[in-house]
């Protein structure tokens, strides 16, 4: 029941923003009480961090399989996180959206919990930069920490424009991305 709660509140606040949304057309939407509710939630604002710690948790879970496959190169852990970002548009397109929209509605202690899962996240692409840099595979002459930033603000606003269903394929937008990070735009 709790996923049934958390799958149509993401479809309501993905349609009207969680500001609109209110626990009555949650609890409306999906055909239950508000009492069952507030049985796994004991608000809103809980339902919004735990969809926030849901898909961000579920995210550095997937992450780790790659920053731990000593058979990858950096690049190819690159190449497979963005990937992951993307391909997650398609199995999760709302989720991303709502993820990224609604946590300016968190409360602050809940923005911590969410930030220190991101950080996280971010800081294993930070080290994957760092160790190309540091074998040689990627340029010495740019600062990991920016690069990471301008990796992550690239990949995860494609939910915003991309269409996993259009002419370009996750793969190959990704091969673009990762084409562009590490050879640039230089003919």
């Amino acid at each position: 029941m709790q996923d049934r709660i958390i799958e149509g509140s993401v479809d309501l606040f993905d349609k009207k923003g969680f500001s609109k949304t209110s626990i009555q057309d949650i609890v409306d939407s999906i055909g239950v009480s508000k009492g069952t509710f507030y049985y796994y939630f004991n608000s809103k604002q809980e339902l919004l961090r735990d969809i926030h710690l849901n898909y961000i948790q579920n995210l550095l879970d997937n992450q780790m399989i790659y920053m731990n496959d000593s058979t990858l190169s950096n690049r190819e852990k690159l190449q497979k996180m963005g990937y992951l970002i993307i391909s997650g548009i398609r199995k999760s397109g709302k989720s991303a959206r709502v993820f990224n929209r609604e946590v300016r509605h968190l409360e602050e202690e809940h923005i911590k919990q969410v930030h220190a899962i991101r950080r996280e996240f971010r800081m294993n692409v930070q080290r994957i930069i760092e160790a190309g840099i540091k074998n040689g595979e990627f340029r010495s002459d740019l600062r990991s920490d920016i690069v990471t930033f301008g990796i992550l603000g690239m990949v995860n606003r494609t939910y915003s424009w991309y269409d996993p269903d259009g002419e370009v394929k996750e793969e190959e937008l990704v091969d673009i991305f990762i084409e562009m990070l590490v050879n640039g735009l230089k003919g």
